[in-house]
């Protein structure tokens, strides 16, 4: 009778032992697939950053171009390119600094874009047209890794947050981590009068 005690009690503690190194591993494929959509995410910011040095040079090279213009874009691609996020660190602070700095660029690059529509000659370059398509191809990109961050965010997130994987998660370190969230002035609503477009 003690022997079958014993028996059972060593059966649990061996399923409890495979549930648990189970659990682990889930935990760590999870965290492992978020560091790779957030790798992912780098590189897509990192090929705008490099492109908008490529369409600068050739913006420049427009007689009379703004240099404000060009300077608020040269600025907002050091600052965009200067943050760094440790994919083993995405705290909330973090993961906002970075979403900041590239909304900072994104709107350098609009108001740049914006202007090139008075110097209908450097519009219709070869080269500036090219680089623009390069950039409405990469900010496609941008917005896909984006999404497929958030999507891995959130499976990890259910995951380590639902019972009993939460207490086996806190145990080794693992917490919830932040997704990418609507840009600032996103909630804002547009008026679009179509009355005006007519005229």
């Amino acid at each position: 009778m003690k022997r079958t005690g014993t028996l059972v009690i060593l059966g649990i503690v061996v399923i409890l032992i495979f549930w648990g190194c189970s659990g682990y591993n889930g935990l760590v494929k999870q965290d492992e697939s978020v560091k790779k959509a957030w790798n992912n995410v780098e590189t897509e910011y990192q090929n705008r950053a490099d492109l908008v040095g490529n369409l600068v040079n050739t913006v420049k090279g427009a007689a009379n171009f703004e240099q404000k213009t060009l300077t608020d874009v040269v600025n907002a691609r050091a600052a965009a390119t200067s943050i760094k996020v440790d994919a083993n660190n995405l705290t909330p602070e973090k993961v906002a600094e970075f979403q900041a700095a590239q909304a900072q660029l994104s709107g350098s690059l609009s108001r740049l874009l914006a202007t090139v529509e008075n110097y209908p000659t450097l519009k219709a370059t070869e080269g500036f047209q090219q680089l623009q398509n390069q950039l409405e191809s990469i900010e496609n990109n941008i917005k896909n890794s984006r999404k497929n961050f958030n999507e891995a965010i959130n499976v990890y997130n259910t995951k380590v947050r639902s019972f009993p994987m939460n207490i086996l998660g806190g145990m080794f370190g693992f917490h919830s981590k932040e997704g990418f969230k609507a840009d600032a002035g996103a909630e804002k609503k547009v008026d679009v009068n179509f009355d005006d477009m007519k005229k």
